[in-house]
């Protein structure tokens, strides 16, 4: 018997604090997943400064109405997704909303931002929110999740693959076969955009990111400090491992402008998110499997070009776009986060225990009723 097509939508507001993303997808069972639209909310730079806040020690009642803020915000993206394509909200069997991730202390706590009760009020949909929790409860890192899509969706058929996110932090899955989860690994590799993004800002208070990785190019490798920085014992602790801006954020940034003033802190910072990438695949993956590559690190050609040349020094692994296979990359979390809460509306684990650590496979998230 052929499962009815579910229509939902998954959101996404990551550690590069750059907007809410929101993927209007239908599911023909969890292998099978069409991308129908996807847009960004992107975050105006006051918003930005109440998250960064958030982040870096804000006062209980900020974190409070943040809490609500974070949902109208989703709530935004959500309607603009279903008044341009015409799709009543009583067609959605969900919606995914992880929220945003403020504090990530694994194994203790993981700490996600979001009021699911603001989308379910609006829309009359459900809702799947607080998808980490479980995991940690269950010994887990709460983190990464996007591999259970990686597994279900974006591996090869016929040949490993490794599936790269270039995120506010960087991790990656390596599969064996599509839609087989008994030779997986998945982690955080460490820094991603988030801290180029950060020392840029420091360069040019204007800039949100480092735009077509200009400010980088004017910049000189600090190569002595990016020896010291790969001291962190993050780097060479084994999988499974996750990390996040308490790491890696705003400070970590600041410590490397201190001893680099100007574009030398973003050329940088840009080559220590291509070495810890390219190691980790190094160290812990097959050689010779191709890395397939999405988030927002794509869009900076001076960390591609590292990354294409490191990762060809440690064990000839040619760097592919996730873009050129499936559909635009900047999606695929907010469409990895729509199967999850696929997967928990059917009542199926969303973890992989591989990737995070847990204790055994769990059903994730808690359901706010339409």
């Amino acid at each position: 018997m052929t499962e009815r097509p579910t229509l939902a939508i998954g959101l996404m507001s990551g550690t590069s604090l750059d907007g809410m993303d929101a993927a209007l997808v239908r599911f023909h069972g969890p292998t099978h997943a069409t991308l129908l639209d996807f847009t960004t909310r992107v975050y105006a730079e006051p918003e930005r400064a109440q998250l960064r806040s958030a982040l870096n020690g804000a006062t209980a009642a900020a974190l409070a109405r943040l809490h609500v803020q974070l949902a109208e915000w989703a709530a935004d993206v959500v309607q603009t997704l279903l008044e341009r394509n015409n799709v009543p909200a009583s067609d959605l069997s969900l919606i995914a909303f992880p929220g945003q991730t403020i504090w990530h202390e694994p194994p203790l706590v993981s700490w996600q931002l979001g009021e699911p009760a603001v989308l379910a009020e609006r829309f009359g949909v459900r809702v799947v929110s607080g998808f980490r929790a479980r995991d940690v409860a269950a010994g887990g890192q709460g983190a990464p999740l996007v591999p259970m899509a990686d597994v279900l969706l974006f591996a090869a058929v016929d040949a490993p693959r490794i599936l790269l996110n270039l995120g506010g932090m960087a991790n990656l899955t390596y599969v064996e076969r599509r839609a087989q989860d008994d030779r997986v690994l998945a982690f955080d590799t460490g820094p991603g955009v988030a801290l180029i993004d950060a020392t840029a800002r420091l360069v040019d208070p204007s800039s949100n990111y480092d735009r077509d990785g200009r400010i980088a190019a004017q910049g000189r490798i600090g190569q002595e400090v990016v020896s010291q920085l790969l001291a962190d014992s993050f780097f060479s602790a084994p999988p499974p491992k996750s990390t996040g801006r308490e790491r890696f954020g705003d400070a970590y940034a600041e410590a490397i402008y201190r001893r680099l003033p100007g574009p030398d802190a973003v050329a940088t910072a840009v080559e220590l998110t291509a070495r810890t990438v390219a190691d980790a695949i190094g160290r812990w993956t097959p050689s010779d499997v191709e890395v397939v590559a999405s988030g927002g690190g794509c869009h900076h050609p001076g960390l591609m070009n590292a990354l294409s040349r490191y990762l060809a020094e440690r064990g000839n692994h040619p760097l592919r776009r996730f873009d050129d296979i499936f559909f635009a990359g900047d999606a695929k979390e907010a469409v990895a986060f729509a199967l999850l809460g696929y997967l928990t509306l059917h009542g199926q684990p969303g973890n992989l225990p591989a990737a995070t650590g847990a204790g055994g496979p769990r059903v994730l998230g808690a359901v706010t009723p339409a």
